[in-house]
């Protein structure tokens, strides 16, 4: 029999103030999903300066942030 380990899933990211490089894993992001462009995006905390980051998330940010268990927000319109 077999031990079968999960590896922790690390996401590159970068902060655009002091341009660190870094990985993060999926308890240190958040995705928020909108109705639009504007209102979908990923947010997380640089480790090196702790600036808040926020950048835009396309449809393969959403793929694969979802698939790597960040936890998503799903932003509802008052429309």
């Amino acid at each position: 029999m077999t031990a079968m380990t999960t590896a922790a899933v690390l996401f590159k990211a970068a902060c655009p103030d002091c341009r660190g490089c870094f990985e993060l894993g999926a308890g240190a992001l958040r995705l928020a999903i909108g109705a639009t462009r504007r209102t979908t995006f990923y947010s997380f905390t640089c480790p090196d300066c702790g600036s808040a980051v926020r950048k835009p998330a396309g449809e393969r940010i959403i793929e694969l942030l979802t698939g790597g268990g960040v936890s998503t927000l799903r932003l509802h319109s008052t429309a």
